[in-house]
């Protein structure tokens, strides 16, 4: 892998984290109250006014399901993202995510709006990053060399036998 690759992959491995992880804790107040500024939600409660109205053509019942779901596949993929766990399939997770939402918005508010907020792009760039053949600076990667490390031991204990 050129080292101007690995290096475009761990600045989309984080910026992409750190664009999921955000909102997700938004909702749960950590950024601080609903109303200060920079502060889009601040709660659980004025982020489900929000996700009634972009997933407003499904019944009740089901938008909380999905804004519980959403919330959890945020904080999730963001954080092995970051971590460069499972990058792959945080990838592939995220960039579905990314597009359901845009989608979402696009039924509900037109298609402006996700295009605006740069969704689709976000749901791109995701997907982008699940084709990168290696995740360099990554615990994949860690986990990789764990894995060579043990099967050349147990090729030197065969050897040895």
């Amino acid at each position: 892998m050129k080292k101007a690759t690995s290096v475009r992959q761990l600045c989309l491995r984080i910026a992409l984290g750190i664009g999921f992880i955000t909102p997700g804790l938004d909702r749960l107040g950590v950024w601080g109250k609903y109303g200060q500024r920079g502060i889009s939600w601040g709660d659980w409660q004025h982020f489900m006014v929000y996700a009634a109205d972009v997933m407003q053509f499904l019944p009740g019942p089901l938008i909380t399901a999905l804004a519980i779901t959403a919330t959890v596949c945020e904080l999730l993929f963001g954080a092995l993202l970051i971590a460069g766990l499972f990058t792959r399939i945080a990838a592939i997770g995220s960039g579905l995510l990314a597009f359901c939402f845009a989608v979402s918005m696009a039924i509900s508010h037109g298609v402006v709006e996700p295009l605006s907020y740069s969704v689709f792009t976000v749901s791109a760039a995701s997907f982008l990053l699940a084709g990168v053949e290696k995740y360099r600076w990554s615990l994949d990667l860690w986990r990789m060399n764990q894995k060579m490390i043990g099967v050349k031991r147990e090729q030197i204990n065969i050897q040895i036998l």
